[in-house]
């Protein structure tokens, strides 16, 4: 996915206790060519929730036959994607040779580092007929010291991943650890994320182990310490309390959060990193095609005149 910054509606109703921080309203935001987003982080009040930094939620996109969505190659680096799908297929594709097909429930973790170009296309098989595509991606800032590390690909099918399964409830697992379980997926910080699925009038508790938290309501209504709120909503927890997470209504969420970075980081378009000189040579760089090429691909997304 692609990054520009844009105005944060403003929340009408002050729907918070003391254990929540913040309430987000995920904002519209176009992609081109018709691919919308709703876009939680980052957000004017909060850049980050423990590592992550940006949080898209994409459909439920209806194609006809012969369309599909095309994110054509871009580059990033001082990050890591991680793209989850619900219904659909994505192809992706990167500048160091990898090409796999992300399927729902599965974890794709693509670690830029140093510099990574990718693309994320409708498979033709998809694209053969008429299909939907729902999913989320979101960045993990890397950590100090880290932002530099070689580019990488991570792919685990949804069978790989922990599945929790109690009476009212389904938790996968992604990454990190959560519900007792730990996720197989490697990472260069402390973060997890896990989808939770709950029946109404189920409940699932979000652990005071991490730093920051937040859970972000796909869909549905939950209740949270007396107050409920709809999906999509991003809601960010203060640090130290246990919660329980009930479900009004048949609620699809995802638990997320982390270990706090050492400081904030610069996003420019799709770079982000604790320096901005080091953005400005990522700018070069996609300039003069020094992120090598991506298999298969034969256009690119040019950098933008401006991303603020």
């Amino acid at each position: 996915m692609s990054w520009v910054p844009d105005r944060d509606p403003i929340l009408g109703d002050a729907e918070s206790t003391d254990a929540i921080e913040l309430v987000v309203v995920p904002r519209v935001r176009d992609l081109g060519d018709g691919f919308a987003v709703r876009r939680a982080l980052p957000h004017g009040k909060r850049q980050m929730v423990g590592p992550f930094i940006f949080f898209d939620h994409f459909g439920p996109m209806q194609f006809i036959a012969g369309q599909g969505m095309d994110i054509k190659p871009h580059p990033h680096i001082g990050l890591a994607t991680v793209s989850y799908l619900f219904d659909g297929s994505i192809t992706h594709r990167d500048s160091e040779g990898h090409i796999q097909q992300i399927m729902p429930g599965a974890m794709n973790l693509m670690t830029a580092g140093r510099g990574i170009a990718h693309s994320e296309r409708t498979p033709d098989a998809n694209r053969a007929r008429p299909h939907s595509l729902v999913g989320l991606q979101s960045w993990i800032a890397l950590p100090e010291g880290r932002e530099e590390i070689d580019p990488s690909f991570q792919h685990f099918s949804a069978h790989d991943l922990p599945l929790v399964e109690d009476s009212g409830i389904s938790a996968r697992v992604i990454a990190g650890s959560s519900f007792g379980r730990q996720s197989p997926v490697g990472t260069v910080s402390e973060w997890f994320y896990a989808e939770v699925n709950l029946l109404a009038g189920s409940s699932a508790p979000l652990d005071a182990d991490h730093e920051e938290r937040a859970i972000y309501i796909v869909e549905g209504e939950v209740e949270i310490a007396g107050d409920r709120f709809e999906g999509p909503r991003l809601v960010v927890f203060r640090p130290g309390d246990a919660m329980q997470i009930k479900a009004i209504t048949k609620s699809r969420m995802m638990f997320l959060g982390g270990t706090a970075l050492e400081g904030p980081r610069y996003i420019w378009w799709n770079f982000v990193s604790s320096s901005r000189e080091r953005i400005e040579q990522a700018k070069e760089d996609w300039r003069q095609a020094r992120f090598g090429e991506v298999p298969d691909e034969s256009e690119i997304i040019p950098l933008p005149e401006k991303s603020y």
